[in-house]
């Protein structure tokens, strides 16, 4: 057997570097690189074996640890799981800042593999800087909390351990149910000794994306029951994108008359102009989605995890309603006591509609019923969008005039705040994958990040962060990062002086304004009831290096869009909307804890109201 003689980080990156998958039959190279910020922890390690291999692997440096981690999740969101990029940090505080993205990652089912640098294994030189001495368990560091939002992790101790971790790591990576993200921890000493690997370890290697067939079984069940209904609706997820099944679903829902609705992982997978395309269902739907599953006899759901947002919180659908929900996954498949198949979204749709246009099926909608829900919403979607006030910009006319700018195969990116929900209901879109929400999280901070990520795997077209200012604050530093890498993006800033959509719910339970918006502490009340803070975001992002605009009106905004569009580094605009001028409502719940007990008569309505609304939502 020929051996080759490298450190333990050395042969991590040759075995990364030489990893693909395989999906009907065309490859992908899956490692596209590593992002890093080094530190004592790793620089020595994996920080020379990068520079080693500088040639063949591309290095992309961090500015915040989970800022890079968020990129390489846009990053592989974008490429539908067929490609990522590695992140390495070094021990201690470089090491937990990846925490929160390897949740955002888990939970979005998106390959993350992070390589966070650890103590010695050889404890010799114990404590060391950063090091957590917990007592009880002193093989425990600060790398074991990636433990709860991994899909896999492992400490390599020794470096011929590297060879079954890294492939464990790969199996799970690639792994459409399984997918998140993946942890090996590198003991900082380990990474920089040497071990005779078999070459065969660095041969390419090739991982078959195998689509799931549907189960004979299954399939007899699953299309007995569609026949048996008479007003189905189709739930479409991120699953739909995927399995690269958008054009199945539409010839699906087309065949049998189906309307289709959409998760925020699902949207763009159906056109906004289509005769069955109903947008956004759930607490963040529109009218026509939420009514069609309100009085459905079925929910097909394709590839969705089913959170509260899109089931309304159990609440969204009829007594009567019966599920059969089609995913990858066991988990999702068999959610809210569901008829399931177990499959591939792409096979289970062609299966089933070839089994149903054997029986002749076709649900009893009429072209004029649905005809007449769609244009109701897009009329109001109209209004929404021209809708003005003497004070100043509202959210609703700032994203209509966003929306009618950019591109067909623009890309807007978003995550956070009462952003998402007016996106998922109003923004018209057209083309798969020009739609980027991360919402299993909604993690406050990803939209720069993302936007980044999405530019790395979009590099022709124009990518648009969609943030509001709390979320900019949060995290915003791998704006320096796209500059550094010449990959412009634009940030559309929506400052509405804080906390906006969290102050809405806060309210709408009962209680007053506190806490949630940007304001200065009174010296009368000593509470934050001052006036805004005067932040100057556009001056902000020249500071960094961007190019910026300020926005009051809608024909700054036009002016802004335009000349952002010119601009060859990235760009912000900084636009000033009206507080509370987002959408709710349109016959949606959430259910959210309210205080049983208080001295407030508002506090105390809101328990009752989410009494009696509990009563009647469904209890699995």
């Amino acid at each position: 057997m020929k051996t080759v003689r490298l450190t333990m980080a050395q042969a991590l990156l040759r075995f990364l570097n030489n990893q693909y998958v395989e999906i009907d039959g065309v490859e992908h190279k899956f490692c596209k690189g590593v992002m890093g910020i080094f530190g004592h922890g790793n620089v020595t390690g994996l920080g020379q074996a990068l520079e080693q291999y500088k040639d063949e692997i591309t290095f992309i440096q961090g500015k915040n640890e989970q800022g890079m981690a968020h990129a390489a999740i846009a990053f592989a969101k974008q490429k539908n799981r067929l490609e990522m990029f590695a992140c390495t940090s070094s021990i201690g505080p470089g090491a937990l800042n990846m925490v929160t993205a390897a949740g955002v990652a888990s939970v979005n089912r998106i390959p993350l593999l992070l390589l966070p640098g650890d103590i010695f294994a050889s404890r010799q030189p114990d404590p060391v800087l950063q090091q957590v001495e917990y007592p009880l368990d002193y093989t425990m560091t600060a790398n074991d909390a990636f433990k709860p939002v991994s899909k896999y992790w492992d400490r390599i101790n020794r470096p011929e351990q590297l060879m079954t971790a890294a492939i464990n790591a790969l199996r799970v990576l690639t792994d459409p149910a399984e997918t998140g993200a993946v942890t090996l921890c590198l003991p900082q000493d380990v990474q920089c000794e040497a071990y005779d690997y078999p070459e065969a370890f660095f041969a390419k290697r090739v991982h078959h994306i195998d689509r799931k067939p549907v189960a004979t079984a299954a399939l007899a069940r699953a299309a007995k029951l569609i026949e048996s209904k008479k007003r189905p609706v189709i739930i479409a997820g991120g699953g739909v994108h995927y399995s690269l099944a958008t054009e199945e679903l539409r010839q699906f829902a087309e065949a049998f008359n189906i309307p289709v609705t959409e998760t925020q992982a699902g949207k763009s997978a159906i056109s906004w102009e289509h005769p069955l395309s109903f947008g956004g269902v759930g607490v963040t739907g529109t009218l026509g989605a939420n009514r069609l599953a309100a009085e459905a006899d079925l929910i097909i759901s394709v590839g969705s995890r089913l959170q509260d947002f899109s089931t309304a919180s159990k609440t969204a659908f009829a007594a009567h309603a019966e599920f059969l929900n089609i995913n990858v996954s066991g988990l999702d498949a068999h959610k809210l006591d569901a008829a399931y198949v177990t499959a591939d979204a792409k096979e289970a749709l062609q299966a089933l509609g070839a089994q149903l246009k054997a029986a002749g099926y076709r649900s009893s909608y009429s072209a004029e019923e649905l005809s007449a829900l769609k244009k109701q919403w897009d009329n109001e979607v109209d209004r929404l969008y021209a809708l003005e006030s003497p004070d100043g910009l509202t959210q609703t006319k700032v994203l209509g005039t966003i929306n009618g700018f950019i591109g067909e195969q623009d890309v807007i990116v978003c995550a956070a705040g009462s952003l998402p929900g007016d996106l998922h209901r109003v923004w018209r879109v057209t083309q798969p994958k020009t739609y980027h929400m991360e919402y299993g999280f909604s993690c406050m901070g990803y939209e720069v990040s993302g936007a980044f990520g999405v530019k790395l795997a979009e590099p022709q077209g124009e990518v648009y962060a969609i943030v509001g200012d709390g979320s900019y604050l949060m995290l915003h530093s791998e704006l320096v990062t796209s500059l550094q890498e010449g990959r412009k993006i634009t940030v559309l800033l929506l400052d509405n002086n804080g906390y906006q959509c969290i102050h809405n719910l806060q309210r709408g339970h009962g209680s007053g304004s506190f806490g949630n918006e940007f304001r200065t502490r009174s010296a009368e009340t000593g509470q934050l009831s001052g006036g805004y803070l005067p932040i100057d975001f556009a001056a902000h992002a020249r500071s960094m290096g961007a190019k910026s605009y300020s926005v009051r009106n809608a024909q700054e905004l036009e002016a802004a869009l335009q000349a952002a569009k010119a601009e060859t580094v990235t760009t912000l605009i900084d636009i000033k909307v009206l507080p509370g001028t987002n959408t709710d409502g349109y016959e949606s719940w959430w259910h959210v804890g309210v205080a049983e007990v208080s001295e407030s008569e508002k506090v105390q309505s809101s328990y009752e109201q989410l009494q009696s609304k509990l009563s009647g939502a469904k209890k699995w």
